[in-house]
């Protein structure tokens, strides 16, 4: 049986605010009180959210060493040095090193390379093995992108090849800062940025905008980068605000009017080229495809390239030709489809394995741990254990002699406190109050288990264990029309920081034949009715909640929280309920 959720409703606006934002806006009072509710309480606040500009973008020579990385760029460029674009595996990393090598090909410069490392051998971040190859190659320059913020070591061992750095990271700095030639990255304590949660393809845009700004290169000529700019900021899961919200706003519009050839073959491969695409797409669709490839295991490289899957995902962001792209395409949707068979795979073993063992399924906390799983979905593994499980969970694999894993959370428990609490027993971690990776020796795993659920078990509030929908106010169907649907619209994107709005009604009820549906029938599919006012029949589906289908399909009433969606169908668009939760009115 699932886990009841329990539903909290969000503190609602000032009364005279909203009013005077609804009547100044001509907006229901429900929206309006949702700008409240998001800081925005005036109407100029409100026509600058509804209304993205990119001349409100922050001058990106407001960060720290911003200068210095630009002219350095100039001078690679002037003098025709090799430039090796540098990124993580991830789709922040495999689209900041597209971004940033795709515009330095834009105004001229050929000497160029560019390198992902490989997950499995070389691991996260900075490698000598990277190193290596760009001094073999030539490189005088590499600039590295989402990655890089932590590796002094590395960045003077890069000295002693001749190789210079530049660093563009936003992941948190430690106290000594890497002696690169500058260190783009808004977390740093002297930086006065006035924005700090850019994804880590946001800092290398900065740095494009930058170069371009300096160079009397037109703002229109790096708009079209944009569209793989929004695929990082959704997939990396930065907050939808701020600068972030105007890149997104403008990187969707390119998404869906003239995507980059390498990204129009994700999406038709997707099926998402005959609707409009949103934030959500991304995250579901068109992430999860390019991540796929850094995560799977290559057998076969050249030694003077990157051995990586994530090296296919840029080569596709950056293919230029429609054909080319759709075959690599191909490819990285093969890696995917490799990734969810073998994620569903160890799924179902880990599930098998908490199912059959009561004391480890009755404790607050997992902790699970085969040699056999594959590095690269264990974190992925993390997240649906939680689904089912719903507490802090830790899955371990082995990989090159070590023990290594990813750790994910609930709201409100930190679990990189539960992590550092055992960290003499790790050789590294890292992460934050949400995920974590670590690695330990085999000899540690036991001990780890035994220290982390004691952890979990002293610090958390039982509260926490209990999933929580958070509501954002109540809604009457009749109040769902096509305008209020249209001005709900406006408030996209949706993401971290500006989610998507839930709204409860109370006493609703089906209307017509409610079926399950899904390959497993998991889904329960509807059509509602709010019982005072019968004729506002809307269409609703309930993603994995089959518990209620008897209840629901005998008419009787419940109390549902749901997101208002547009169904796109043969051209027609029409307004679907997405529901979060149902409880049965007793």
């Amino acid at each position: 049986m699932p886990i009841e959720k329990r539903w909290v409703v969000k503190p609602q606006g000032d009364p005279a605010t909203v009013a005077m934002l609804a009547t100044e806006l001509g907006i229901s009072p429900v929206l309006a009180n949702l700008l409240v509710q998001r800081g925005i309480e005036t109407v100029e606040k409100a026509n600058k959210f509804f209304k993205p500009d990119l001349a409100d973008l922050h001058d990106p020579f407001l960060m720290k060493d911003m200068e210095k990385a630009v002219e350095r760029v100039e001078q690679a460029v002037e003098r025709g040095e090799k430039i090796m674009v540098y990124g993580d595996y991830d789709v922040d990393g495999c689209t900041a090193v597209a971004l940033v090598y795709k515009f330095l090909r834009q105004i001229g410069h050929k000497n160029l390379t560019f390198y992902i490392p490989d997950r499995y051998t070389e691991g996260y971040g900075i490698s000598v093995r990277g190193i290596d190859v760009a001094a073999r190659k030539g490189v005088s320059l590499i600039i590295a992108l989402d990655c890089g913020i932590k590796a002094t070591e590395k960045v003077l061992y890069a000295k002693t090849k001749g190789v210079d750095f530049i660093i563009c990271d936003h992941h948190l700095p430690a106290e000594e800062i890497p002696q690169a030639v500058a260190v783009l990255d808004p977390k740093r304590v002297d930086c006065s940025y006035p924005f700090d949660e850019l994804s880590g393809c946001g800092v290398g845009f900065k740095l494009v905008q930058a170069y371009a700004q300096k160079n009397g290169i037109p703002f229109n000529q790096i708009l079209d980068l944009l569209d793989l700019l929004v695929v990082s900021i959704a997939s990396d899961i930065v907050p939808l605000s701020d600068e972030n919200r105007i890149l997104a706003y403008f990187g969707l519009q390119n998404l869906n009017r003239r995507p980059s050839k390498g990204l129009l073959s994700i999406i038709k491969i997707c099926g998402l080229d005959k609707h409009q695409i949103t934030i959500d797409d991304i995250v579901f669709k068109i992430g999860p495809r390019i991540n796929a490839a850094g995560r799977m295991r290559m057998d076969e490289h050249d030694e003077n390239a990157s051995p990586s899957g994530g090296h296919a995902a840029v080569e596709l962001l950056i293919e230029g030709n429609e054909s080319e792209a759709a075959e690599f395409g191909k490819v990285i949707d093969s890696y995917n489809q490799d990734r969810k068979s073998i994620d569903r795979s160890v799924t179902q073993e880990a599930h098998d394995y908490i199912e059959n063992n009561p004391q480890l399924k009755a404790l607050k906390s997992t902790v699970i741990y085969n040699p056999k799983w594959m590095k690269g979905i264990v974190g992925i593994v993390a997240s649906r254990l939680i689904e089912t499980y719903y507490r802090p969970t830790v899955v371990l694999t082995m990989s090159n002699g070590f023990v290594t894993g990813s750790a994910r959370s609930v709201p409100g428990f930190d679990l990189y406190q539960a992590v550092e609490s055992c960290s003499d027993l790790l050789e590294n971690f890292g992460g934050h109050m949400y995920a974590a990776g670590l690695t330990m020796k085999p000899e540690h795993v036991e001990e780890f288990t035994r220290r982390f659920n004691a952890f979990v078990e002293e610090n958390i509030d039982p509260q926490m264990l209990i999933p929580q929908v958070d509501v954002d106010s109540e809604l009457l169907f009749s109040d769902i029309t096509n305008e209020f649907r249209a001005n709900l619209n406006r408030f996209q994107p949706f993401g971290p920081g500006n989610t998507s709005p839930v709204f409860m009604t109370r006493s609703v009820s089906n209307q017509g034949d409610a079926k399950l549906v899904g390959l497993e029938q998991e889904h329960l599919k509807m059509d509602l009715i709010q019982r005072q006012k019968p004729n506002t029949k809307i269409p609703a589906i309930a993603f994995q909640q089959p518990t209620h289908y008897e209840w629901v399909r005998g008419g009787r009433a419940i109390d549902v929280c749901y997101q208002i969606v547009e169904n796109h169908y043969r051209g027609m668009v029409t307004t679907q309920l997405r529901v979060k939760d149902i409880k049965p009115v007793k």
